[in-house]
């Protein structure tokens, strides 16, 4: 029977993956998952590669608190109230716009110096993410490996694929056919939707930002359908409850 393999969430969209044992699947996802995102000077998302240097910076965030650290591959790291917010921005994310402000502190000065372009750190209003309207992504790690092969390589780190669900135990590309279905996940139910378009961040490695293989090729080989390079499934939660990992993944009448 399929189970959960793996979580990958962060607080800080594009940021470094955190992999707890277990989370709580709400209506609107993991509470503090994507709830920041790096913007241009302009308040644009970044987006495709402008994305790469932000994957090693590490984001730790206490909600209680409203702590948030960052701390960057070079060494360097900065840390303050992410409670603090100024300016209201709306951002265009691929699938609508989010209503967010602009973090105060000392986050977009360190993320500037690192990246060495001008960055603003935004926080999404209450009750929205930084991620897809869709809070739940699941892939499995039989649809990971059998791209790997597709592409000439023994193994793929899932991570690239940033899904907050990882599977094991299913065949490739099984979670297709989950699409339309209620799969209960621990104590959560979730109701899958489409299938996932990829874009060129899959074609980076999940800690340097390197391009380092070739994901969209691949995938248009064996993948495309009307709509883009489909790679893993969308899903709603309609149950809430807490999820581990090695819970069964299953279908639901």
């Amino acid at each position: 029977m399929p189970a959960v393999a793996r979580f990958n969430l962060t607080p800080v969209k594009s940021t470094s993956l955190h992999h707890p044992e277990a989370v709580f699947l709400g209506q609107r996802g993991v509470e503090v998952d994507r709830r920041f995102l790096f913007v241009d000077a302009e308040g644009r998302r970044l987006s495709d590669v402008a994305k790469a240097p932000l994957l090693g910076i590490r984001a730790r965030y206490d909600p209680a608190s409203e702590h948030l650290s960052l701390r960057f591959p070079d060494g360097t790291w900065c840390e303050g109230d992410a409670g603090e917010v100024g300016q209201a921005v709306s951002i265009p994310l691929f699938d609508r716009d989010v209503a967010a402000r602009l973090v105060l502190g000392p986050f977009a000065e360190a993320a500037s110096a690192y990246t060495g372009r001008e960055l603003r750190l935004a926080r999404v209003e209450p009750q929205e993410s930084a991620g897809g309207s869709h809070r739940v992504s699941i892939v499995s790690s039989a649809s990971i490996q059998d791209l790997a092969r597709r592409g000439g390589t023994e193994s793929l780190d899932g991570r690239r694929f940033r899904m907050l669900v990882e599977v094991d135990g299913s065949a490739p590309h099984e979670e297709d056919g989950w699409s339309d279905q209620r799969l209960r996940l621990g104590e959560a139910v979730v109701r899958v939707g489409a299938s996932i378009p990829r874009c060129v961040v899959t074609t980076l490695h999940p800690d340097s930002g390197e391009q380092d293989f070739p994901t969209l090729r691949v995938l248009a080989g064996h993948r495309k359908r009307e709509g883009g390079l489909m790679f893993g499934v969308y899903g709603d939660v309609e149950r809430a409850g807490l999820v581990r990992v090695g819970d069964p993944v299953e279908a639901v009448g």
